[in-house]
């Protein structure tokens, strides 16, 4: 529970933070004042030796978020991928962070699975492997079904993860307090809302049964895309802390020498999972939101296989919509229109100037324009427009942030494969498409169609919904009983206004 015994997770965390040296580091990256960066580090000195020590091989803020556990460790990935929130210097020491832990027992795993399934698994399966993969909240063993010699993955919790990561969140909560509280110009980054998100995500990684939902739906809407994989859940041997899918065999994408040596074309694959993502955003609403290559591999046919589905992403349409403009209004360099997207969106205060907006973003995209293709990242324009859009009053849109860092790592992902990829060029086609298919005349018709079936839909209970409208108007207005006998022949003018006015409000809502 949130409240002041969280003061002793606090007091713990900034001893550790200064006993490894990550204190300055961390205050630098939020831009804190040089008065409140002393203070805090008065503070946290004299109790430094009630931190933890960490591995001292580390560097510092890794050093720091590693020892002081799995909760801390989940929160620096994600941080790692949000350069524009901490800043460079910090993002690239996170980056290197390992999110693995030592592996608890087989036979810890196994007794999880029986109390899962109600099945033994020295009954179902002749194989049950030690731990190939030992992560923060959870291990994979491969295993194989004695009966049909099937071979499938199973992803177990770690023992008392739950309990662990409750503790660590509601620390959080108290560190976003304070820090909304005391700290006025860390107040755009919505602290206590990020901690909000990130504890969304962790609660939905902690129950494998909404991972393998995940799992089933992604499969489902990426089914038709060429060169791209998602194994499928196998239910009956699933539930709240084991999940079990099918084994696909696959190079790890991270692997550039083996993919190398096994013929595979790089350049090509870097432009996919770039070009996917975009798909997988802009098409479908739903997208994996932590395609790093741990969670890639690539199968000997060529097809680009995803793992752990623990986040996902989803946008509705017309988020979508407004992040494509904005996309495509950068790759055709038309600032004027990103300006006005912005402001329409609702995303910068209507009191600021469009075209003093558009005359920043073109400080914006021209120097990046101006790179050669080995340069030219979308990350960078992520930094540099959220610096505009501060300046111009816009908050951290919470809605975003999924979407905003799985595109950094997705780019990470693409040069790491192909180092001088032109993104921009890349994302052209997949963006161009969806505004034709979402944007364009055909979208129009589309639109109204959909307004159409709506009206559809609630066309049995029009008349009495028309009814109770007349009704309530004609008591507020008229009290004698003589004005309810001209009611039937004013209704059917007033039925034809009320449905073309709710026709036209749904029209201008869409």
């Amino acid at each position: 529970m949130r409240g002041p015994h969280n003061i002793f997770r606090l007091i713990r965390t900034g001893a550790t933070l200064e006993r490894t040296g990550a204190m300055s580091i961390v205050l630098e990256a939020l831009s804190a004042p040089r008065p409140l960066r002393i203070i805090a580090r008065l503070l946290c000195w004299p109790i430094k030796w009630l931190g933890l020590r960490g591995d001292e091989s580390m560097p510092s803020v890794t050093r720091a978020l590693s020892a002081l556990g799995p909760a801390y460790i989940k929160f620096g990935q994600i941080l790692s991928t949000r350069p524009d929130l901490v800043g460079e210097e910090l993002a690239n020491q996170l980056s290197v962070l390992q999110d693995r832990l030592p592996p608890f027992s087989i036979e810890e795993a196994k007794k999880t699975f029986f109390k899962e399934t109600g099945l033994s698994a020295d009954e179902i399966f002749d194989e049950f492997s030690e731990a190939i993969a030992a992560a923060s909240i959870a291990q994979v063993h491969k295993v194989r079904v004695r009966e049909t010699q099937e071979k499938l993955a199973v992803k177990v919790l770690r023992p008392g993860i739950e309990k662990a990561f409750r503790k660590d969140v509601d620390a959080f909560y108290l560190i976003a307090g304070l820090v909304d509280f005391f700290a006025p110009f860390a107040r755009r980054l919505r602290p206590v809302e990020v901690i909000e998100h990130f504890e969304g995500i962790v609660l939905s990684e902690l129950d494998l049964r909404l991972e393998s939902s995940s799992a089933s739906k992604f499969k489902d809407t990426t089914r038709a895309d060429n060169g791209f994989n998602v194994p499928s859940v196998n239910w009956k041997l699933s539930g709240k802390r084991v999940m079990t899918m099918s084994w696909v065999e696959g190079i790890a994408l991270g692997d550039v020498k083996s993919l190398e040596n096994s013929g595979h074309d790089k350049l090509a694959l870097g432009e996919r999972v770039l070009q996917l993502f975009l798909n997988h955003a802009l098409r479908d609403g739903y997208f994996h939101a932590d395609m790093h290559q741990g969670n890639l591999k690539v199968s000997s046919d060529g097809e680009i296989i995803a793992y752990d589905f623990g986040i996902m992403g989803y946008i509705d349409e017309y988020t979508r919509r407004v992040y494509a403009e904005i996309l495509y209004g950068f790759i055709k360099r038309d600032y004027k229109r990103v300006a006005e997207v912005h402001f329409e969106a609702g995303y910068v205060p209507m009191d600021r100037d469009v075209e003093d907006f558009a005359n920043a973003l073109r400080a914006v995209g021209e120097p990046i324009f101006g790179m050669d293709a080995a340069n030219i990242s979308m990350g960078k324009l992520l930094t540099y427009l959220f610096e505009v859009t501060e300046r111009f009053g816009m908050e951290t849109r919470t809605e975003l942030i999924l979407l905003q860092r799985t595109m950094v790592v997705v780019e990470g992902v693409a040069r790491s494969l192909n180092p001088t990829i032109n993104i921009w060029k890349t994302a052209q086609p997949i963006v161009e498409n969806y505004i034709r298919q979402s944007i364009g005349p055909k979208a129009i018709f589309k639109d109204i169609a959909d307004t159409v079936r709506v009206v559809a839909r609630f066309g049995p209970r029009l008349p009495n919904l028309v009814e109770n409208i007349l009704l309530d108007h004609s008591e507020k207005q008229e009290k004698k009983a003589r004005g309810f006998a001209k009611l039937p022949y004013v209704s059917i003018a007033m039925v034809s206004a009320f449905l073309g006015a709710l026709a036209a409000n749904l029209l201008s809502n869409l």
